[in-house]
């Protein structure tokens, strides 16, 4: 990890700068991608996962009857796992459904708010070196929680040209009847246009590598919807001198297994603490199965020595990570001063993996200092609020003489006699 002794807060966006990406040739790249796509469909669908994937999908779409088969020999561990790791999901999804909102703010003026399930929406999961089964769940759930009408599940097939049985298992398991083989910039390019097999939508929503990133970027530019700008996974992690440096180094770690694109930063307030950690990470990461991963992420990532947590606090608010894990004795003192951060992990016992998996929270989050706007998948990803509003006869007669002034000194005369006309109407027809 690249060493940085914090001493200005002037020159702290330079010093906790993301490593540069570039762009402009990522876009070229997916622009081709996508256009392929929407000019030859399911067969360039196919020929994008022979030259990615390495084979073509047996099937791009997977139905019910054939995942209820796929599915028998995922080991029973695995299973009971996805299941009550489902339950958490699903309770801390429901209980953010917003009920209905009717309020009367001057006599005869009613005005609603209804909560609406986006009528077609995409999931993206990844795949690659690390099929992700559970980003369905995080994604499933709460899509089929808010009703969506149509849910496209897409995600890359492995070496057999398949999808991988847990990640159909918990697609099963979180209320989808179908799903499609297709991944990368290729797969969002289905859901953004619409093949003969896959579904065009109205959102897509999902985590991935730069490449689909860009894809969900470029989609927004097509008219449909995303959740938000995410790229490569991050965390940042804030010591003391009581941090546990066994604990800090496997959140470090994994985190930098995720891919070689990842960045993790430590911040921390004690070197001896530090010290012990670093000597932790080398060691932890000798026993990774991708270790070779997580060394190339680890080479870019950060270790800043900062005076005390307000410092820390500081720097993480200004980096704002999309995962931020507060390994200090004041852990529930300094969430409260979080600003910025997709989600925050609260104490010495609480590692990332636990709300990536289980707690209940969701782990598609954004990234790249998007958490300074955006925040993680939630249920309102898969809601519009439309609001309703209806006057009665006292309603125009309340409001109606604030509407004229206000549209006539904005010269919006016609505004102006929308609401007059009815005003005249109704003092015209009243005894």
């Amino acid at each position: 990890m690249q060493y940085i002794q914090y001493s200005d807060k002037k020159d702290l966006d330079r010093r906790i700068k993301r490593p540069v990406q570039k762009s402009e040739d990522l876009f070229q790249a997916v622009q081709k991608i996508m256009r392929e796509v929407k000019n030859n469909g399911d067969r360039a669908l196919l020929n994008f996962s022979v030259r990615f994937d390495g084979k073509a999908p047996k099937k791009l779409m997977v139905d019910k009857e054939s995942m209820n088969k796929n599915t028998k020999n995922v080991p029973s561990d695995l299973k009971k796992a996805i299941d009550h790791a489902i339950v958490n999901i699903k309770k801390f999804h429901e209980a953010q459904i917003t009920p209905p909102l009717k309020i009367e703010p001057s006599t005869g003026v009613i005005c609603e708010q209804r909560s609406l399930p986006i009528e077609k929406v995409g999931l993206y999961i990844p795949g690659g070196t690390a099929p992700l089964f559970s980003s369905v769940i995080m994604l499933a759930v709460p899509a089929v929680l808010a009703g969506c009408r149509e849910i496209a599940m897409v995600t890359p097939p492995d070496e057999n040209g398949n999808i991988p049985p847990a990640i159909q298992y918990a697609a099963l398991q979180s209320g989808l009847s179908k799903m499609y083989c297709t991944g990368g910039a290729q797969g969002i390019a289905a859901m953004t246009y619409g093949t003969e097999s896959i579904p065009k939508v109205d959102k897509i929503l999902g985590p991935g590598n730069q490449y689909v990133a860009a894809a969900k970027q470029l989609a927004f530019l097509e008219g449909v919807a995303i959740d938000m700008p995410a790229g490569p996974s991050e965390v940042a992690i804030i010591a003391d001198a009581e941090a546990n440096a066994a604990f800090v180094a496997a959140d470090l770690l994994s985190q930098a297994e995720h891919g070689i694109d990842s960045q993790v930063i430590l911040i921390g307030t004690d070197n001896s603490k530090l010290k012990a950690i670093e000597q932790e990470l080398a060691r932890q990461l000798e026993e990774l199965p991708r270790k070779a991963i997580a060394r190339v992420s680890l080479e870019k990532s950060l270790l800043v020595k900062v005076k005390d947590t307000n410092e820390a606090m500081t720097i993480s608010n200004a980096y704002a990570p999309e995962h931020l894990i507060l390994a200090t004795s004041n852990a529930r003192v300094l969430a409260g001063k979080v600003t910025n951060a997709g989600s925050v992990f609260i104490g010495t016992l609480t590692p990332e993996s636990a709300g990536d998996y289980a707690s209940g929270t969701n782990h598609t989050l954004p990234t790249n200092r998007a958490a300074t706007a955006f925040s993680g998948v939630n249920m309102d990803a898969f809601m519009k609020k439309i609001t309703f509003q209806e006057l009665t006869p006292q309603g125009v007669n309340a409001i109606g003489k604030t509407v004229v002034t206000m549209a006539k000194n904005e010269q919006l005369q016609a505004h102006a006699n929308a609401m007059q006309l009815r005003m005249d109407n109704i003092k015209n027809t009243q005894p």
